[in-house]
C-alpha cells in the first residue's frame, strides 16, 4: 500500500473509532462495502450495516447486499422501504434523490437507535462532490457521516484499498437506483421499475458488465461502455434483448451511440433547476 493511501486508510480507521458505533447506509456497492468492512474491522459489535429492501434495487442487488455484508463480517439489519409512497417522490423531481435519501437516513438512524448507535455514516466518496447529488442536502440535514470523503478518498483510491483488503467489489461497476433511469418529470411506478429491472437482468445475463437501461415511455435506451456497443448488435444477443425489451413492456428498444456514463438523465436540467434543488 502506497504512503498517500496509508494515511487515508488510518485517517478512516480514526474517524470511524471516534463514533464509538457507527450504522452504515449499505447498498453493497463499492463504496459502502469498504466503508462497512472498515468499520467493522474497527468497532466490531459497534458496527452495523442497514439495507432498505425496496423497488429501486434490484433484486439481485439486494442478494448481494446481504452476501458481502456476511463476507466483511459487519451485523446487517434489511428494512423494507417505500419511496414510492413519499410525497413528491413518484413524480421525479429534479430533487427526486433529496426525498429519498431522507426517507433512507431517517429510516436507518431509526434503526441504528434500537442497537444502542447513534451516528449515520454514508459512502460518498471525494469524487462525489464535482457531480449533482441533491442527496447530499439530505445527508447534512440529518448530520448523517461521509468518512470516505472526509478521508479524501477517491473512487480509484477506494478501489485500490478494496483490492488491499480482498474485497470482491473492487472491480465492481458503479450502479444508482433504479429510478435514476427516469427522465425527470417523468412519473416512477413499480410496475415500469420491474420492467427495468428485467431488461438489465438481461444484459447482465449475456455477460454485459456495465450498463443501464433508461425509461423513455414504450422506448427502451440501453447504455453500454464503448467495447460492448457491437456485442448488442450481433446475433443473438440482439434478439434476446430485443424479445426480453417487448416481453416487458417496451415497443422500442435503442442503442444509446454515446454509450454508458453515470447520470446522463441530469443532461437535461438547466442549471437553474439543479440550483433549486439543491437549496
Amino acid at each position: 500500500m502506497d504512503t498517500e493511501l496509508n494515511t487515508k486508510y488510518d485517517a478512516l480507521k480514526q474517524q470511524i473509532l471516534q463514533t464509538g458505533g457507527l450504522a452504515v447506509a449499505f447498498s453493497g456497492g463499492v463504496d459502502s462495502t469498504l466503508l462497512a468492512a472498515v468499520t467493522a474491522e474497527v468497532l466490531g459489535e459497534r458496527a452495523l450495516a442497514v439495507t432498505a429492501l425496496s423497488p429501486l434495487y434490484s433484486q439481485h442487488e439486494q442478494k448481494e447486499a446481504t452476501e458481502l455484508a456476511a463476507l466483511v463480517g459487519i451485523k446487517h439489519v434489511t428494512v423494507d422501504s417505500s419511496e414510492l409512497d413519499v410525497p413528491g417522490f413518484a413524480d421525479n423531481p429534479p430533487n427526486r434523490c433529496y426525498l429519498c435519501k431522507s426517507e433512507l437516513f431517517t429510516t436507518v438512524a431509526a434503526i441504528a437507535t434500537q442497537h444502542g448507535i447513534h451516528k449515520v455514516a454514508d459512502g460518498t466518496n471525494a469524487d462525489d462532490q464535482g457531480d449533482y447529488r441533491p442527496g447530499r442536502r439530505a445527508a447534512k440535514e440529518l448530520d448523517v457521516l461521509s468518512p470516505l470523503l472526509d478521508a479524501g478518498m477517491t473512487k480509484e483510491d477506494i478501489r485500490a484499498l478494496s483490492r488491499q483488503l480482498n474485497l470482491p467489489t473492487a472491480e465492481k461497476p458503479a450502479f444508482a437506483c433504479l429510478a435514476s433511469r427516469f427522465p425527470y418529470g417523468t412519473t416512477i411506478t413499480e410496475e415500469t421499475l420491474k420492467s427495468i429491472e428485467a431488461l438489465e437482468d438481461a444484459l447482465r445475463e449475456n455477460g454485459i458488465v456495465q450498463f443501464r437501461v433508461r425509461h423513455h415511455g414504450d422506448i427502451a435506451r440501453i447504455e453500454v461502455v464503448a467495447e460492448d456497443l457491437q456485442k448488442l448488435c450481433a446475433e443473438p444477443l440482439r434478439s434476446r434483448l430485443l424479445e426480453r425489451a417487448k416481453a416487458v413492456g417496451y415497443l422500442y428498444t435503442a442503442l444509446d451511440l454515446q454509450g454508458y456514463r453515470t447520470g446522463s438523465m441530469n443532461e437535461t436540467l438547466k442549471a437553474e433547476q439543479k440550483a433549486a434543488a439543491l437549496d
